[in-house]
């Protein structure tokens, strides 16, 4: 019988410390992203104001998780003019 998973990232992932990194990574991404497409810019004129070069965004754009780190994304969001919430939930089990 296959295994049974919470979450695509868990099933990805070897510990569930990464499989939580991998989930706010991708959310962050994911609204960094959706923002970006909202301001109506070009590509060239994102990437400057996000500090990155145009193969970086493009990375960022196709959501390539394993070019950016938690922290980066944080710094890239601020840059992006987003704010982060945080909220914690406990896990059951």
């Amino acid at each position: 019988m296959p295994a049974t998973y919470a979450s695509v990232w868990d099933a990805l992932a070897a510990t569930p410390e990464e499989a939580e990194n991998l989930r706010l990574r991708a959310a962050l991404m994911r609204a960094i992203t959706d923002h970006l497409a909202q301001q109506g810019a070009t590509p060239t004129e994102q990437a400057h104001r996000l500090g990155l070069t145009r193969p970086r965004l493009n990375a960022l754009v196709q959501g390539r998780l394993h070019h950016f780190s938690l922290d980066a994304l944080v710094a890239l969001a601020a840059r992006a003019g987003l704010r982060i919430a945080v909220e914690f939930t406990a896990i059951a089990g």
